[in-house]
């Protein structure tokens, strides 16, 4: 029998001009599929100019040039539009989605939807349940008692996974779904018998627990304890 983690799986990987998933704005992000462990990835990826001006500082956080993102970069709104479809056709698929400290990747394409689309990521899931694996939250538990960073570079040393070269959000994504696959070897005992939804529905439990006993890393210093998708703020509603 085949595990889901040898299975199909699919990665989000979004870089945006800061780490404020309420504000600040997508400038690249990477859809990843690999239809089964060791298979040629599948890889969309899209350069946004994201409608707000962008420091050399903020460009060179992607390795680009505040000139590539300005006159390379796509305009937002259909961006969104793929990038929401892609996740949709995932969602419908039933193929499990790996999001790394997804509260923060997620809630930010949820704001950019409702930014630039008029819309919501609930809205283009249409009521179809994402089954999202995050690999800090899925590490964070299955072994609470090590020492150090969660952060995607340090799970690569962790589970003998090659790190991903800089600024790249598709090797990234593909390396988070290397990550997961590892990890869920390493604790096979413990997840071969659940489904990802299943798994979805223990990391909403387990990411709660972590936030409360502040093992959340610096992304998630609003102390949120909502997972995979923060609430819109009173304000905004």
């Amino acid at each position: 029998m085949t595990h889901w983690y040898e299975g199909p799986l699919a990665a989000l990987r979004l870089r945006a001009t800061g780490p404020d998933a309420e504000e600040d704005r997508l400038v690249t992000a990477a859809v990843v599929v690999q239809d089964l462990a060791g298979a040629r990835p599948r890889v969309l990826r899209w350069l946004v100019s994201p409608g707000v001006t962008v420091t050399e500082e903020e460009a060179a956080r992607h390795g680009l040039t505040r000139d590539q993102v300005e006159r390379t970069g796509r305009w937002p709104a259909p961006v969104m539009e793929e990038v929401g479809r892609s996740l949709a056709a995932h969602a419908a698929a039933g193929r499990p989605l790996v999001v790394d400290d997804a509260p923060a990747a997620l809630t930010l394409l949820d704001r950019e939807l409702r930014r630039h689309r008029a819309s919501s990521l609930g809205a283009y899931l249409a009521g179809v349940p994402l089954s999202v694996l995050d690999p800090c939250v899925l590490d964070t538990h299955l072994d609470r008692y090590r020492k150090g960073s969660r952060q995607l570079d340090a799970l690569c040393v962790r589970y003998g996974v090659p790190a991903p070269p800089p600024h790249d959000a598709a090797e990234e994504a593909r390396t988070a779904i290397e990550v997961v696959r590892a990890l869920a070897r390493v604790f096979a005992p413990r997840l071969q018998r659940l489904t990802p939804g299943e798994l979805h529905a223990l990391q909403e439990d387990w990411h709660t627990a972590q936030v409360r006993g502040g093992a959340a890393r610096p992304a998630r210093e609003r102390a949120d304890t909502t997972w995979p998708l923060r609430p819109r703020a009173a304000a905004a509603v």
